[in-house]
């Protein structure tokens, strides 16, 4: 069922036309980047305290919460598209996916911890990534048809409804039965738990790894910069899309791999993004593809290794501290691109691997 949701929480049709809504409702580029900061900015904020409320609260009512926000923000942008409501919609939206990270890994581990089975974590949770990159395939049809048969306003509230299924979804998901005198964590007892070094070292490396996925949104420039015709771009993107998807499906699959295994995965992703701005398109995609599922591996590998060092009540604050680091770490890709183009992008990959090396140790 964990699956199921974090499939249907990835058919927004929506998804892969909101920036030409955007376009349509005539928001200029910088008004655009404008309203990026707004969404990275609001889910920064509030991604602990989301992480707080899922541990006080219910890990399940937060996560149908995350899609209920994501719906009204959709139904905004909907009903009344103008930059005003856009930036509203990513506010709220940012909330959302606050509510959603850390809490959805937190609530599978301890549903499966609860029937003997957090081992099969790892697992679940490469099922769950590779679920959400392989619906990129019917979300773009949908999307597709959808817009041809009733425009934007058909694409918007088709994308309303989905989030309210996964939202209804996401209730039905198993949650572990916790003491119901349990109390709330005090920050003064939840900082040294997060500075044990035997679980700091696997958070920061979930925030490294985590913080490179930025790189995908760069894809398409990469595929149309090693020559590849406009109209064949978004189907090379898509199958650099499945391989990741493979990838994660592998890294869940690995049984505690160790970091020389992570960290050589790592370099191998490094490299292929390297090697592909040196080689022609028919051979550049398949070597981005390579990189990104191997990139892929070792991220679902870290986020597991994470939950399994993870103990008590503490799970989905701690997995939202590791979220705010992803944050964190993304710029520095936005800032390796701006600043090296994809090379630099490619000598960032390699620069995380000491980090993997030391961080993913075995303890």
């Amino acid at each position: 069922m964990a699956v199921g949701w974090a499939a249907l929480s990835e058919l927004v049709p929506l998804y892969p036309l909101y920036a030409l809504l955007f376009l349509e409702a005539g928001v200029s580029a910088d008004q655009l980047s404008l309203l990026f900061a707004l969404w990275s900015l609001s889910g920064s904020v509030t991604e602990i305290p989301a992480g707080v409320l899922a541990d006080r609260w219910s890990r399940r009512r937060v996560l149908a919460l995350s899609g209920v926000l994501q719906a009204a923000a959709f139904a905004l942008w909907t009903a009344v598209p103008s930059v005003a409501a856009f930036a509203v919609g990513f506010l709220v939206w940012g909330v959302a996916g606050a509510c959603a990270s850390g809490t959805a890994e937190a609530l599978v581990h301890d549903a499966l911890d609860e029937h003997g089975a957090a081992e099969c974590f790892g697992r679940v949770h490469g099922w769950m990534t590779a679920a959400e990159l392989l619906v990129q395939v019917p979300t773009a049809l949908l999307a597709t048809g959808l817009h041809a048969a009733g425009g934007f306003p058909l694409v918007g509230w088709a994308s309303v409804g989905v989030c309210l299924g996964a939202a209804g979804l996401a209730l039905r998901l198993p949650e572990a039965e916790r003491p119901t005198d349990e109390e709330s964590v005090p920050a003064r007892e939840l900082l040294p738990v997060l500075c044990r070094p035997a679980l700091l070292a696997p958070l920061v490396g979930v925030a490294v790894i985590g913080g490179l996925d930025a790189m995908e949104e760069y894809f398409p420039v990469l595929v149309a910069g090693q020559g590849v015709p406009t109209g064949a771009v978004p189907p090379a993107v898509l199958a650099i899309s499945l391989a990741g998807a493979a990838g994660a499906a592998l890294g869940g699959r690995l049984a505690r791999p160790g970091a020389a295994l992570l960290a050589a995965l790592l370099t191998a992703a490094g490299l292929g993004l390297l090697a592909a701005l040196a080689l022609p398109a028919p051979v550049a995609v398949p070597a981005l593809a390579l990189a990104y599922g191997a990139y892929l591996a070792v991220l679902v590998s870290a986020e597991a290794e994470l939950q399994r060092r993870v103990a008590g009540r503490y799970r989905a604050t701690v997995t939202s501290v590791a979220g705010l680091g992803v944050e964190a770490v993304s710029l520095l890709v936005f800032a390796a691109w701006a600043g090296g183009g994809p090379s630099g992008l490619g000598v960032l990959v390699l620069a995380a691997v000491p980090v993997v090396a030391r961080c993913l140790r075995r303890s």
